[in-house]
């Protein structure tokens, strides 16, 4: 059986696990983000000052798109807030949990301040949902 699995490991081109992209390390959470942030349009489909199409008290105070080409666990692209800090790198992460919708998942914060979070946070403050902002260090 080792010898069958290690036979199978050597005809691989590749790792399974997408290590190749870093030189055969395994990518961290950030550079993870870092990789799909850099390898997709940046679609923005609520500028700044937009409201939110199914709550209209909702206003996008941040430009709010996703990435063109990925798939978040909604089946739509990987959603993506962008900030004031013009340099466009993934700052941090945004988990929210919405009770209503009974789902949770995954938001990428790029050129966000601390401000920029503190915005965000507001936006998802509500009594039936939750929200967790990760900050890269």
């Amino acid at each position: 059986m080792e010898r069958r699995r290690s036979e199978t490991m050597n005809r691989r081109s590749e790792p399974a696990d997408g290590s190749a992209a870093f030189g055969g390390a395994a990518a961290s959470f950030w550079e993870a983000l870092d990789a799909l942030v850099a390898g997709a349009e940046i679609v923005v489909d609520r500028p700044r000052g937009s409201h939110h199409p199914d709550f209209p008290a909702f206003v996008y105070e941040l430009d709010y798109g996703y990435l063109k080409g990925t798939t978040s666990a909604d089946g739509e692209g990987i959603d993506v807030w962008i900030g004031s800090d013009p340099r466009r790198r993934v700052t941090g992460a945004l988990c929210t949990v919405d009770l209503v919708k009974r789902d949770a998942e995954l938001k990428i914060l790029v050129g966000c301040t601390a401000h920029d979070c503190a915005v965000i946070r507001r936006f998802y403050r509500t009594p039936l949902s939750a929200v967790r902002v990760l900050r890269r260090r």
